[in-house]
């Protein structure tokens, strides 16, 4: 029996949730401090009067991200909360197991069976997603919900957790499904152009036992897997972190002010920052969920340094440098009075010579600016 102490990987925060009141933020918590159990048949109880109430079983040998991840996840369910990691392939110890995840050729979570290997399985993630899952994403198909839930202290039905489920399947997990399928970013004959080994599925394929290790014992290669569960928990809790606290708080300013673009202006085309964020991607994600036409052509928002007034002319899309509609051409590079003058708006500052973005030294000129824009 290998055991590893499993220490806290993220420290308790408070985050003000958009829509309800302030929750305790209680990251890593479902795992009760307690160490990871992984053994190989014959498995044992560890320590006297020690019986784990649950067995999870993956297989031996080599091990991949998902696999990892997946029985670092379950674990903070409630149904396998602090399980014991069994890792073997033989098929009567798997049958007699309360899960099973990679291993197996079943997948049939009415008996908790989680593997993807065999000869028809297509199951997807589902909500527009289309990838291929892994035994991490059958994992957290099932389980996620609850998963954020308990970490958030909340309601399984709270809409935060939907909003971050999806979330962290589209920023984490789908890459994890993909990379352990096997299927590329991009649709090419080309070869890359560069080798990418810092992801985390690379990372964690860098933990197996090393082919000139001398020791190659089933203990020394359980206890690699641990320190794979490890790694990739803690990211995947990291950025369930960083969704709660950050991305989800951004989110609801930027479908605020969204709501009150046609009080900025008529037109419905600009929208005015209430306070700064990061709001460029949930922009582009909420005009699509919420219909939004005609889409916005100017963004408002207050320099942070220097309490100036920017307009940001919105790009085509999230991985483009074209602008819906930049900034006049017979404004850009100019400054100043120079640009007050030809724009007959006072206080400008400037207007970037690609016109993507502009300044003003209050926000009525910062307003009038975009105004007089979307005319030209």
């Amino acid at each position: 029996m290998i055991s590893v102490s499993l220490t806290r990987v993220l420290n308790p925060k408070r985050f003000i949730s958009p829509f309800t009141k302030t929750f305790r933020l209680p990251l890593m918590a479902a795992t009760s401090n307690s160490p990871i159990r992984v053994s190989s048949p014959p498995y044992s109880t560890g320590s006297p009067g020690y019986a784990p109430l649950k067995r999870v079983g993956t297989h031996n040998g080599s091990f991949h991200c998902d696999e990892a991840l997946g029985c670092f996840m379950i674990r903070l369910t409630d149904k396998f909360s602090d399980a014991e990691i069994v890792r073997t392939r033989d098929p009567q110890v798997l049958e007699g197991l309360d899960a099973v995840l990679d291993v197996g050729g079943v997948y049939d979570p009415s008996h908790d069976r989680y593997d993807h290997h065999q000869k028809g399985f297509e199951e997807v993630f589902g909500h527009g997603f289309s990838t291929k899952l892994s035994s991490a994403g059958l994992v957290y198909k099932h389980f996620g919900k609850q998963i954020i839930a308990n970490e958030l202290g909340v309601d399984e039905e709270h809409p935060d957790v939907h909003s971050l489920f999806l979330a962290v399947y589209k920023s984490f997990m789908e890459a994890i499904d993909a990379v352990d399928n096997g299927i590329n970013r991009y649709d090419t004959d080309q070869p890359p152009r560069y080798v990418n080994n810092t992801h985390l599925s690379a990372r964690v394929g860098r933990l197996n036992l090393d082919w000139i290790d001398p020791d190659q014992s089933a203990e020394k290669e359980n206890e690699a897997f641990t320190q794979a569960m490890v790694l990739a928990g803690s990211e995947f809790l990291d950025n369930v972190r960083y969704h709660a606290k950050s991305w989800l708080p951004a989110r609801s300013i930027v479908m605020e002010c969204l709501a009150a673009r046609f009080d900025i202006d008529p037109s419905g085309e600009i929208m005015v920052l209430t306070r700064s964020c990061p709001w460029k991607l949930h922009l582009f994600e909420l005009e699509v969920e919420l219909k939004i036409d005609p889409p916005i052509k100017y963004v408002l928002y207050q320099d942070d340094r220097s309490k100036n007034w920017r307009v940001q002319a919105v790009a085509v899309s999230l991985d483009r440098f074209e602008s819906r509609k930049p900034l006049p051409a017979q404004w850009r590079g100019l400054r100043d009075d120079e640009l007050s003058k030809q724009s007959r708006i006072p206080g400008c500052v400037f207007v970037h010579s690609s016109g993507f973005i502009g300044g003003n030294q209050s926000f009525d000129g910062a307003l009038t600016m975009a105004k007089s824009a979307l005319k030209l």
